[in-house]
Parts: structure tokens; C-alpha cells; sequence
């Protein structure tokens, strides 16, 4: 499988500590997120019950789903405190070009 960049926003789009559900391709969304200036892309469910973590709030580099307040660490997709046995939310690669932010999605 190859990998595929899409942009899904310009830089000035995300400033830190912000989030954007984004759809590059007729999959899943995607949860783009600046964390002190780092860009990281997450699937936008929560694996404990699907939930869209794009309505939760970014603390720091956790974001917490809004529907039982489970808090996925974004730049790793890993659970944290009580939630820490939960399945790591799915993270992609992100570069930027020029102004552009892309998520690189393998190809099937």
C-alpha cells in the first residue's frame, strides 16, 4: 500500500491549541489537531464507542471525547488514565507544504 498526501487545511486554518474534522478522501474523517505548533492527525471516533472526538475538547496534547470523557493522547493515539486499555485511536503521517497541511493515507 502506498501513501497518499491530501491537503485538508492551510496552516493560518489551525492555530495551536485547535482542532478541524476534516475528509480527505470518501473514508473516515479525520481529526487534525496544532498542538503547541505540531500538527497531528487522528481518526475522528473514539474507539470506545464511536463517538466524534471533533466535538471534545483539546487540552494540551489530549483531546477527550464528549461523550464518557476518554482522553486520546494525539500524537500517538494512545488512552490515558481510567481509559488506558482502550484501542489506540488510528494517527497519521502529516507534513506540511508551502502553506499546506496534508495527512498521508495509505491507498487499498
Amino acid at each position: 500500500m502506498e501513501l497518499q498526501y491530501y491537503p485538508v487545511a492551510k496552516v493560518e486554518e489551525l492555530p495551536p491549541g485547535s482542532t478541524k474534522r476534516v475528509r480527505p478522501t470518501k473514508g473516515e474523517y479525520l481529526l487534525v489537531c496544532n498542538v503547541e505548533g505540531e500538527i497531528y492527525a487522528i481518526e475522528d471516533f473514539c474507539t470506545h464507542d464511536g463517538s466524534i472526538l471533533g466535538f471534545g475538547d483539546l487540552d494540551g496534547k489530549f483531546i477527550e471525547c464528549p461523550r464518557h470523557f476518554a482522553k486520546f493522547d494525539v500524537t500517538c493515539g494512545v488512552a490515558s488514565g481510567f481509559w488506558k486499555h482502550l484501542k489506540p485511536v488510528p494517527t497519521f503521517p502529516v507534513r506540511i507544504t508551502d502553506d499546506n497541511i496534508e495527512v498521508g493515507i495509505k491507498e487499498r
